[in-house]
């Protein structure tokens, strides 16, 4: 079983920054995707950013240029840098690791939530 664990989500105002963290535990294949999502009410859960083990990243256009996905692999944990924050970013984000082997389950954190004010 793996688990997941966010945090570093809040409240900031409009242009201001944030970090989420998001560290996973437990029985980890090392080959793998870890990303996050967002999802407001009413809408479907999206992809903001992932990256794999390798290091590729890959980001929505709506946060390209404005966040930066990163991981450290001996701590089985990603970040999400989030800078120039907008109130549309305003959601509960999601950390999800998904194993790069056929068979295996994806994983996803219970959330944290974004609030950008304007």
């Amino acid at each position: 079983q793996v688990q997941l664990v966010e945090s570093g989500g809040g409240l900031v105002q409009a242009g201001g920054s944030l970090r989420l963290s998001c560290a996973a535990s437990g029985r980890i294949f090392s080959i793998n995707v870890m990303g996050w999502y967002r999802q407001v009410p009413g809408k479907q859960r999206e992809l903001v950013a992932h990256i794999t083990s390798s290091g590729r990243t890959n980001y929505a256009d709506s946060v390209k240029g404005r966040f930066t996905i990163s991981r450290d692999n001996a701590k089985n944990t990603v970040y999400l840098q989030m800078n120039s924050l907008k109130p549309d970013d305003t959601a509960v984000y999601y950390c999800n690791l998904h194993p790069s082997l056929p068979g295996l389950r994806d994983y996803w954190g219970r959330g944290t939530q974004v609030t950008v004010s304007s």
